[in-house]
């Protein structure tokens, strides 16, 4: 079992930044290839990017592209995404996710969906005014 908690969510205007966090626990973290999604009110849950265990790949959607970095620290047993130039548009509900994966690369579309991940966090909403 793995435990996720997000934190880092708030209010911020737009063009500004948020950096999210998302603790783990229970598991070895480093088996672990980790993904951040979104909810936004009345639509449904979308992919945002992915990391492997080792951190060596990394894959974004088109809409975060350039604007979000995702990044682990397998010492503290935490993935952080940096959002900057944010748009109202990224208001939503951000959610980290685990999958006990190895690989060392991005194996897309597999890593982009949601069924790949078998423990999830309760999120942390952000929200950006324009």
């Amino acid at each position: 079992q793995v435990q996720l908690v997000e934190s880092g969510g708030g209010l911020v205007q737009a063009g500004g930044s948020l950096r999210l966090s998302c603790a783990a626990s229970g598991r070895t973290f480093s088996n672990y290839a980790m993904g951040w999604f979104r909810q936004a009110p009345g639509k449904e849950r979308e992919f945002v990017a992915a990391i492997t265990w080792s951190a060596s790949s990394t894959y974004y959607a088109d809409s975060v592209k350039g604007r979000f970095t995702i990044s682990r620290d397998n010492t503290k047993n935490t993935v952080y995404l940096q959002m900057n130039s944010l748009k109202p548009e990224d208001t939503a509900h951000y959610y980290c996710a685990a999958a006990r994966n190895r690989s060392n690369k991005i194996i897309v579309p597999t890593m982009t969906v949601s069924h790949f991940y078998d423990y999830w966090g309760q999120g942390t909403q952000a929200t950006v005014s324009s």
